[in-house]
């Protein structure tokens, strides 16, 4: 027999609100009897219906953060970077920095930066619900050429765009043997804290040194090298210039995402991977603060007011 209030108890929406909350603190779900003890008891909540339930709910998530609209913000910043799950699937995330220096999860797509079309797919989603390309904005990218390439074709080649640095170490340190990584590290980030055109000459002092032994960490040094250095042609304030040098603020939503689904050992396809993805990542937005240097924000917001185009054709 089917009892009406019984049935009100375990379709009730705050049940599934509670469930995500609860598997966003990484409790899986063979373990919520521990957490959920009353519901379990009273409502018959079995494994398959809170698996059911999160479902459902990471779902709606996923189309709350597909609905948001930006028409209002003055987004100043976008962060682009991927995250894997798993073996096989790969979600591209989008974080924006508006005019008064809050953070805002803009959009995912499911596919790697590699990707032309899934990260074209992406932008142009983006400027579907407000984030206008008649704004000159900066973005800050891992590197990729193909988002890079969508980049100019969805918002024009008018835009500023910083190779994170970061994700510029690693790619190098991917090509050289134990003994060179720390000596060279330091070399990069030593050249890091120089003026644009001094910094560079010294990369390319040591990926000339690097290019006998060791050519492909040479050629990776000195790709997209210009791009490394486009925040410190603007001359901004050292405090805010540093939370633009990388997508650090990207990688710690993605931090959060990553230590959220932590217990998920088996990803089934990519809208698995969109929906945690989405539900994770808008419970890391609840506890975002505004980016160190937020008071400096307006001399950005001047420098991509104005059309230097010495600054575009040196990131170029």
């Amino acid at each position: 027999m089917q009892i009406p209030a019984y049935e009100a108890m375990q379709s009730d929406e705050r049940l599934r609100e509670k469930l995500c909350s609860i598997l966003m603190r990484g409790v899986s779900t063979r373990n919520y009897e521990s957490v959920l003890p009353e519901m379990a008891e009273t409502c018959g909540v079995s494994k398959s219906s809170v698996s059911r339930q999160f479902v459902e709910g990471s779902a709606e998530k996923l189309r709350e953060l597909c609905d948001r609209r930006f028409d209002e913000l003055d987004l100043l910043v976008v962060y682009i970077d991927g995250i894997r799950f798993g073996e096989d699937h790969h979600v591209v995330a989008a974080v924006g920095i508006a005019a008064d220096g809050s953070k805002h999860v803009l959009g995912l797509a499911e596919g790697a930066t590699e990707h032309s079309e899934v990260v074209k797919g992406l932008l142009v989603d983006l400027v579907d619900r407000g984030v206008s390309p008649t704004r000159r904005r900066l973005f800050v990218i891992d590197g990729s050429k193909a988002l890079r390439k969508a980049i100019h074709e969805v918002y024009g080649s008018e835009n500023l765009i910083q190779r994170c640095r970061q994700h510029k170490v690693e790619n190098v340190m991917g090509y050289l043997p134990d003994s060179l990584k720390s000596q060279v590290k330091t070399v990069m980030r030593a050249a890091f804290r120089l003026d644009a055109d001094e910094g560079m000459a010294r990369l390319r002092k040591q990926a000339s040194w690097l290019e006998k032994e060791h050519p492909s960490a040479a050629a990776s040094l000195l790709e997209g090298l210009e791009g490394m250095f486009t925040v410190r042609r603007l001359g901004l304030p050292a405090q805010l210039e540093k939370c633009l040098l990388s997508t650090n603020i990207i990688e710690s939503t993605f931090s959060g995402v990553r230590y959220r689904t932590g217990r998920v050992t088996r990803w089934r396809d990519g809208a698995m991977a969109l929906r945690w993805s989405a539900t994770a990542a808008l419970q890391a937005e609840r506890s975002f603060r505004k980016v160190i240097g937020f008071e400096k924000l307006w001399t950005l917001k001047a420098a991509l007011d104005h059309d230097d185009r010495t600054v575009q054709e040196a990131a170029a």
